[in-house]
Formats: structure tokens, C-alpha cells, sequence
């Protein structure tokens, strides 16, 4: 062998040697990240390097999520980060999050196609189908959950150039935070090609930039006459353009100008209705009208005005719309428009008798609550003082902006110069509390555990909505079960905003520091201490509903000492968080099975109700951080729920079994 053959046959094989190196450390083999705790649920994100080309649809297709989930990195890297839910997987103990996948092209394994899609961050289970142009692949993320100190965890595949240090860097973090999150020894000795979990305590990145699908068309340029530059005389040539768009913008403000003055001069969202001298059953007067004067707050629509006499009724329908009164207006579909309409006192004082005890439904928060037959329509009515106007006034303001099949519907109001009135649709099966605790003595059945799941998963679906899809975020501040009232069907519908308010952007998130209301019991540890209301308080106070929903028992236990007539008062997530304690599981549980509500007649499935008791748990967290927000809550009360159907269609074989279940329904 020659001396130059031998020098080739080194060089070849040393660079042998670094290419398998490199393969090597390129390679995607990652293993998830453990978990114990299979009831657990929380938000993560993934890092993902976009390639040329690809667009907001194709990433959400990709990753499955909205365009809200989606943020995209500012520093120009390239990267986006996407919001999915993350779970722990009962089978494996992993943590991981599911989505699906479209093949796009034919040849070659699948499993090679997907992992390298997704530059590392899914996995198959299979590797050995080939690929298939239209198939849809199911595939798992990598993600993780953080234990507590920190929000949220971000999966990161490690790439060429990435460092500890850059990292840290460039995602504001600390390296010693980086090094306890994923178990490291040695902060040098990382793989590229591995998923590493980054702690972060805010979301990461910007808002996707929406891209302009109709740009406007780019102007010619004007024609050279022989190629000779001309210059242009702006006097010559007058721009039209902005001269339409002033007229226009001018022509709005006046149709704007005069709209306002006919509203504030009719007080067409505020009528004051006149020459009203009914009497009620007491022999007094009916009070005259007190007009509500919140420049800022219009929510009556001119489409249905209260009953107006004389000229001023005159003069307001012809100012709009053609005469349209209550009375001639309120017909079959008058409750199906989503602004409220103003009623007389006569109206109110008519359909509840009077007020008469008989319709009393209850005392509220703020008010009492009286059944009324409003013009052939069943209604609520919360009767108030009119000391009561900020109460008053939430109420109207959030109920005319957010509509929900889970949330009560404002019908209309009324007020006079003592008194105010808001009048809701009706829910004729009561309130949740009614039918919970001592229902027999009460004239109602039993819920079966089904219902009660349901009930709960509406509920939690109304404060998802104001929590998260309203423009503007809410806290109600004083979820209870006797707030949750049941239709017909027994779906659940939240009511009493009296208390709701308006959360403002901190730097902590959604937060908002206010006097300390609500109902003990259903109070979250920091709310109580320092006033801080967030929405994680109302997930604290939906934990406690979820333990009355388990066992029936109110938010405050009393217990009547044995050798003194004193009462001892505990409340009812002290005692159920202590029987969970000594139930590490759904087969050992006898200690949270001495307070499962005996009214289900051992009628549920144990594993079943042992989640929803960790759900419960983990939503009355000291820590709000640890608590989930109300989506994490809605996915998994609507897998128990799942299950729960599942495992009731299994005893439709016992007729007497069955029987008993679905009774009250």
C-alpha cells in the first residue's frame, strides 16, 4: 500500500467518523417527560422553526389550535410558539400532547415524514407504514407541565449553535432554572437534535401577524413619452381621492352627530315613561320612572322603547322607527333580541302579583327575586333599592355585551325613583343549591351523577366564556350553586353579575385589586388576603361547587359538638382535600367515599367521581398558579363526562338500576 493510498484511506475514514457523529447527534431521540399525576392538565408550548412558505393555516392545521394560540418570535429568528393543552398519559406516564397530521407526499416511511415535519417535536408509535398522499397520521408532542415554579414549560429542539447560555439568554431566563427543569448534571453536555423544557412565566413571543389577503394594487407608474423625464405639477393634478375620503369621513360625523343628539333628546336608551298613577295592592302610587344617566353606557337598541304616552311617544317613533310600544310589541320572538327592553312599573307590579309572597323566589346578593308571567312570557325579576345602581348598572353592562347558552339572559329592566329592576329569562328547575342539598325537603329528585357532571360542565363552559372569549375579560366573584340555575332541561346557566368586574392587563397577567365580596367559602386564599381578584379565584370558587357536586354537602360544614353546644364551622374544601389525603387512588378511596352524597345510592363510576375530587382539588390550590384556567377545566370535566355516559349505557340491561339513575331527569 502507498504512502498516499494509506493518507486517503485516513482522511476518508476520519471523515466517516464525523459525518456518523453528526448523524447521530442530529437524531431524534427524545424521550418525554415523566409524570405521576394522571388527572393533571395545564397549558404548554412548543418552539417551532417555520419553513419558507408556510402560513398561520398551515401551522394550525399542523398543531391543531387557533390563531389566538399561535405567537411568533420578535427577534427575527424565524421561530413561532404554539399554546397547546398538556396531559399526563395514564399508560405511559409521559407527558404529551396529541395532534394530526396530513401526508403530502408518497415514498418513504411515515414516522420519517412526521418527525421530520415537525423538526423533532412528535413521535409515532409506529414506525413501519409507509407513506400515503392524504393520510392522516395521529402523532404525540413532547411537552411538560411545570411543578409550580414557573407557569408554563416550552418544548425547544436543541439546534446547530444553540448553547445553555443562548438559550437562557435569549428567553430571559436563568441558566440554573434551565439546568432543575430538565435534570441536568452537566450544562455542557446537551444534544442537538434533543427536546429540552424551557420555564417561562409569561406567554412567549407577539401576536401572529395577520397578513392582508386583498392587498391594494400597486399604482402604475405613469409612461415615459421617449424615455423623457417630465416634471410633475402637482397644481395640475388634483388628488381626488383624498378629497372623496374627507367629504365622506365629514358626512359620517354629521349622521353621527345627529344620532346622538335624537338618543340623548328622545332618552331613547333610558325612557322615561309617564302619566303612570297605577296603584299597587299597599294603595301607593306607582313610582314615576328615574332616567339613568350613564353617558358612557347605551344599551337599549331604539327597537323596543318602554310603554310612552302622548307626545313624547309620538315624537320618539317617529324619530326612528314606526310607533312600536311594549305592549303591541312584545310577541313570540320579542325575546330573542339580544338588547334589553324597557318595562313600565305596571308591567312588573302586574306579573308579580303584586309582589306578592307566593312569587317570591328567593333573596339574592343584592335583591330579592320574584316569578312573574310577563305578557305570556315566564320571567325572573330581581327587585332592588335604588341605593343598588353600581350593582344595577354591572349587571347591564355585561349582560347586554356577552351572550352564552350557559350564561342567564337579560330580558329587560325597569326603574323608578326608589326602586330597580332587572328582568331574566326563567329557570324552572332552580337553582343548582336547591336540588344539592336536602333536595327531597325541597320537592326535587335526586340528580343522578351524569346530570351532575353535565351541570357542571355548563357551568364551567359560561365562565370559560367570560373568562377568555369576551372582548373585554370578566371575574364574577361570587360562583356559588345557588348562582348556577337550571333550565327546563337541567342545563346550567350562571347568573347574579352583580359582583362581575372588569379585569384589567398587569404585568402578573389579568388581575384586579378590589374590596373583599362574595360568599365565604367560596373564597380563594388570596382574595381573601389581599383583594386580588383574578380569574383564578373564580376557578378556586368552582372547585368548592365540584365538592358540593361530589357530596352534597354546602360550602360550610357545621358540626354540633359532642360535650358543648357550640358549632363547629369547617369549610367544605378543608374537609374533602383531608379525605383525599388518605385516597391515593380510585381503588383505595374509602375515605373520600364516606362523603360521596348518599342520595346517588353508590349509583356512579368510582373512577369517575375520584377525578372530578382531583379536579376539585387542584382548582382550590393554595397556589393560583397551580390552579387551572376554566379551559383546562372544560376538556377534562368533558372526558369524565365521556366516561360517565359510557359507563351508564353499560346498566341500561337493569331496568330497576337504570331507572333509578336517570330519575329527575
Amino acid at each position: 500500500m502507498t504512502l498516499e493510498r494509506f493518507h486517503f484511506l485516513v482522511s476518508f475514514s476520519v471523515v466517516v467518523f464525523v459525518l456518523q457523529i453528526k448523524f447521530c447527534s442530529c437524531s431524534y431521540n427524545t424521550q418525554p417527560m415523566n409524570c405521576t399525576d394522571t388527572t393533571r392538565l395545564c397549558a404548554s408550548f412548543l418552539a417551532y422553526e417555520m419553513k419558507p412558505n408556510q402560513t398561520l393555516a398551515v401551522i394550525q392545521s399542523m398543531f391543531d389550535v387557533l390563531p389566538g394560540d399561535v405567537t411568533v418570535e420578535g427577534n427575527g429568528n424565524g421561530y413561532i410558539f404554539v399554546k397547546k393543552n398538556c396531559s399526563c398519559l395514564s399508560t405511559t406516564k409521559y407527558y404529551v400532547t396529541n395532534t394530526t397530521y396530513t401526508v403530502k407526499s408518497n415514498g418513504g416511511y411515515v414516522y420519517d415524514l412526521v418527525v421530520n415535519a415537525y423538526d423533532g417535536l412528535g413521535f409515532l408509535n409506529s414506525s413501519s407504514r409507509m407513506a400515503r398522499v392524504g393520510a392522516v397520521v395521529s402523532l404525540r408532542l413532547f411537552c411538560g407541565c411545570s411543578n409550580g415554579l414557573w407557569n408554563y414549560l416550552m418544548s425547544y429542539v436543541l439546534k446547530e449553535g444553540d448553547t445553555l447560555q443562548s438559550l437562557a439568554s435569549r428567553f430571559g431566563i436563568s441558566m440554573d432554572s434551565m439546568e432543575l427543569v430538565n435534570g441536568m448534571e452537566n450544562p455542557n453536555n446537551v444534544t442537538v437534535g434533543n427536546v429540552y423544557y424551557i420555564p417561562l412565566n409569561s406567554v412567549p413571543g407577539e401576536p401572529y401577524p395577520v397578513e392582508n389577503d386583498n392587498p391594494p394594487a400597486p399604482v402604475p407608474a405613469p409612461a415615459a413619452d421617449n424615455f423623457e423625464v417630465t416634471e410633475v405639477d402637482h397644481n395640475d393634478h388634483v388628488p381626488y381621492g383624498w378629497i372623496v375620503g374627507g367629504l365622506g369621513a365629514g358626512l359620517a360625523l354629521i349622521i353621527l352627530s345627529i344620532v346622538v343628539c335624537i338618543c340623548l333628546r328622545s332618552s331613547s336608551c333610558f325612557t322615561e315613561p309617564r302619566g303612570n298613577s297605577a296603584k299597587d295592592p299597599s294603595g301607593k302610587s306607582s313610582h314615576k320612572f328615574h332616567i339613568l344617566r350613564k353617558s358612557s353606557f347605551c344599551c337599549g337598541s331604539g327597537r323596543y322603547v318602554g310603554s310612552m304616552s302622548g307626545d313624547n311617544k309620538q315624537a320618539t317613533a317617529e324619530a326612528s322607527h314606526p310607533p312600536v310600544t311594549i305592549s303591541k310589541a312584545l310577541g313570540t320572538d320579542v325575546f330573542d333580541v339580544d338588547k334589553p327592553v324597557v318595562f313600565t312599573y305596571d308591567d312588573i307590579l302586574f306579573s308579580t302579583d303584586g309582589f306578592s309572597d307566593s312569587n317570591l323566589l328567593g333573596h339574592g346578593t343584592y335583591g330579592s327575586v320574584y316569578y312573574g308571567n310577563l305578557h305570556n312570557q315566564e320571567v325572573a325579576i330581581k327587585r332592588m333599592t335604588a341605593t343598588k345602581t353600581k350593582e344595577f348598572m354591572a349587571e347591564m353592562k355585561i349582560l347586554c355585551k356577552v351572550h352564552h347558552t350557559n350564561l342567564v339572559e337579560l330580558i329587560g329592566y325597569a326603574a323608578t325613583d326608589d326602586e330597580l329592576f332587572l328582568i331574566y329569562e326563567y329557570a324552572q328547575k332552580g337553582s343548582l343549591k336547591s336540588h344539592l342539598h336536602d333536595p327531597q325537603n325541597k320537592g326535587h329528585t335526586s340528580l343522578s351523577w351524569v346530570m351532575r357532571l353535565q351541570i357542571a360542565l355548563d357551568a364551567a363552559r359560561g365562565l370559560e366564556y367570560i373568562h377568555e372569549h369576551t372582548k373585554t375579560h370578566y371575574v364574577h366573584r361570587d360562583i356559588k350553586t345557588s348562582n348556577i340555575l337550571l333550565d327546563d332541561a337541567f342545563r346550567a346557566k350562571i347568573s347574579d353579575f352583580g359582583l362581575a368586574k372588569l379585569v384589567g392587563k398587569t404585568g402578573d397577567g389579568e388581575a384586579t385589586t378590589t374590596k373583599v365580596v362574595g360568599t365565604f367559602g367560596y373564597l380563594a386564599p388570596e382574595y381573601l388576603s389581599d383583594g386580588l381578584a383574578t380569574a383564578k379565584s373564580d376557578v378556586y370558587a368552582f372547585g368548592v361547587v365540584l365538592f358540593e357536586i361530589i357530596s352534597g354537602k354546602e360550602a360550610i360544614i357545621r358540626n354540633e359538638g359532642m360535650v358543648t353546644k357550640n358549632h363547629e364551622r369547617r369549610s367544605l374544601a378543608s374537609v374533602m382535600l383531608s379525605a383525599l389525603r388518605n385516597s391515593p387512588d380510585s381503588m383505595r378511596m374509602s375515605s373520600l367515599k364516606d362523603y360521596i352524597d348518599p342520595n346517588l345510592m353508590d349509583l356512579y363510576p368510582h373512577d369517575c367521581v375520584f377525578k372530578v375530587a382531583m379536579l376539585a382539588k387542584q382548582c382550590v390550590d393554595e397556589d393560583p398558579i397551580l390552579r387551572p384556567d376554566m379551559k383546562q377545566v372544560v376538556i377534562s370535566l368533558s372526558q369524565i363526562l365521556l366516561s360517565s355516559v359510557e359507563w351508564e349505557a353499560t346498566l341500561a340491561g337493569n331496568s330497576q338500576v337504570f331507572s333509578g339513575l336517570v330519575q329527575g331527569r
